[in-house]
C-alpha cells in the first residue's frame, strides 16, 4: 500500500540511533533547556521574535485562545469566525472558553477562506476575532485578509499546523496574524511525534503564553517577567512565588525528547519541504482533468508545503468510483481534515448552521486526500496519477 507516510521521522535510522543516545545521556527528560533551544530556534526559522512549544498542535490552539482570553483581546461572549472547512480542535476551544463560533465558507479553488468570503459573512462587523485556517499548503489572498480584519479592528490568528513552510508573496504562512499555531504530529513537515507550537511577535502574549501552557504560574518566564508578575500582585517570597497560580492555566507542557526531536530534525526541514514542493508540482496534473475534479489554484502562492494533496470530484458519483480504484490500486486517502465542521456531531450539539457554506460541504461529502511524503518514489507517485487520472 502507498500509504499517508511511511517513515515516523525523516532519516528516520539516524534520527532514532540520535535520539537513543539522548536518552541515555540525559538526566532530565521533562521541559528544559531542549525545549527553550526548539523554541529559539523554530522562532528563527520562522522568522517571528517569540516561540512556545506545547504537547500538540491542538493544544496549541487551546492555549493561544486562552492567553488571548486572559489578555483582555477576546472575552467571554466574543464571536469569532473560523474556516468552515478545518480540524475539530481549532473549534472546540472557541465553544469550551465561551465564545460563539461563526463559520466561515472556503473558496472551491483554494479551499480556503478569501476576503470576498469574509466580506460576506453576515455578521463581519461583529466579528471579534478571526482565526484562519492555511489548510494543507494553500492560502487565499491573506495580505487582503489582513487589511479586513484591520479595517474591521478584527483580531487576526493563523492556524498554520498544515502548511508548515509555504510561501506567500514572499513571506511564510503563519506569518500574517497576531500569532498561528504549528503542529509537530508525526506524518506532518517535521514530526516529534506529538508537538504544537505558537509563534508570535508580541511580547506580552509570549509571557502569557508560557504561563497558560503550565498552570498559569511564572515559573518558565524570562527573569524580568516574573519580577514583574511578582510585584504586581504582591509576591515577595521564593518559596511561595513557585507556587502562585496567576491566570487560568493547564498542563500543556511539551518534554525534552519531543524538543530534542525538533532540534535534530530543525535542519532537515528546508530538504523535505523541497521535496514536498516539488511533488505537488507533479501531482497537480490530476487537476487537469477538470470533468473529474475542481481544479486547485495556486498560481499565487510562491511555493505550496503540504503533507498531503487533495482532490474534490464534482460529484458523488465521481467521488465513489474514484475511492473504489484508489482502494483497488492500494492507495490510502482520508478526508480533507475534519470537513465541513458544522456537519461534525459535536457541533450540531451546541448549534445549528444558518450559514451559506456550500464549498465546505463541497469538499466535506465529494473530497479525499493523499499522502504527500518525501520518501514516495518515482514510481509511486505515477502510479498515483494513473490511477487518479484514468477514474
Amino acid at each position: 500500500m502507498i500509504k499517508l507516510m511511511k517513515s515516523t521521522f525523516f532519516d528516520e535510522k539516524r534520527t532514532k540511533e540520535a535520539l537513543c543516545r539522548f536518552i541515555m545521556g540525559s538526566e532530565k527528560l521533562s521541559l528544559g533547556e531542549q525545549c527553550d533551544l526548539f523554541e529559539e530556534n523554530y522562532a528563527k526559522w520562522q522568522v517571528r521574535k517569540y516561540c512556545v512549544t506545547f504537547n500538540s498542535g491542538s493544544s496549541a490552539n487551546l492555549a493561544l485562545l486562552q492567553a488571548l482570553l486572559n489578555a483582555g483581546h477576546i472575552k467571554k461572549g466574543s464571536k469569532i469566525g473560523f474556516s468552515a472547512a478545518t480540524w475539530a480542535t481549532d473549534v472546540m476551544p472557541i465553544i469550551q472558553l465561551g465564545c460563539v463560533p461563526v463559520p466561515i465558507d472556503v473558496e472551491i479553488d483554494t479551499l480556503n477562506v478569501s476576503s470576498k468570503k469574509l466580506l460576506d459573512c453576515k455578521v463581519l462587523h461583529d466579528l471579534d476575532c478571526l482565526l484562519i485556517t492555511n489548510l494543507l499548503g494553500f492560502c487565499d489572498d491573506l495580505d487582503e485578509i489582513r487589511k479586513v480584519c484591520t479595517k474591521e479592528d478584527i483580531l487576526l490568528i493563523e492556524d498554520n499546523c498544515e502548511s508548515m513552510g509555504s510561501v506567500y508573496k514572499g513571506t511564510k504562512l503563519g506569518n500574517f496574524g497576531y500569532a498561528s499555531t504549528f503542529s509537530t504530529y508525526v506524518g506532518h513537515h517535521l514530526s516529534t511525534i506529538e508537538g504544537g507550537m505558537v509563534c508570535t511577535d508580541d511580547e506580552d502574549l509570549y509571557v502569557m503564553l508560557k504561563m497558560v501552557r503550565a498552570h498559569g504560574w511564572d515559573r518558565n518566564l524570562p527573569e524580568k517577567a516574573r519580577q514583574k508578575i511578582r510585584s504586581k500582585n504582591g509576591i515577595t517570597d521564593d518559596f511561595w512565588g513557585r507556587y502562585t497560580f496567576y491566570v487560568d492555566g493547564y498542563n500543556l507542557r511539551p518534554t525534552e525528547i519531543g524538543c530534542f526531536l525538533g532540534n535534530f530534525q530543525l535542519p532537515m526541514l528546508d530538504t523535505t519541504i523541497d521535496t514536498r514542493a516539488k511533488n505537488y508540482k507533479y501531482f497537480s496534473k490530476i487537476y487537469d482533468r477538470e470533468d473529474l475534479f475542481y481544479p486547485v489554484r495556486t498560481n499565487h502562492i510562491e511555493l505550496v508545503s503540504n503533507f498531503a494533496v487533495p482532490v474534490v470530484c464534482r460529484n458523488g458519483e465521481v467521488f465513489k468510483r474514484v475511492l473504489s480504484k484508489l482502494e483497488d490500486a492500494d492507495i490510502e486517502v482520508r478526508p480533507i481534515v475534519g470537513g465541513c465542521i458544522v456537519k461534525q456531531p459535536f457541533y450540531k450539539t451546541y448549534f445549528e448552521n444558518r450559514y451559506d457554506l456550500k464549498n465546505s460541504i463541497t469538499i466535506n461529502d465529494n473530497g479525499f486526500y493523499f499522502g504527500n511524503n518525501s520518501e514516495l518514489t518515482a514510481n509511486e507517485k505515477e502510479h498515483i496519477i494513473t490511477t487518479l487520472c484514468n477514474a
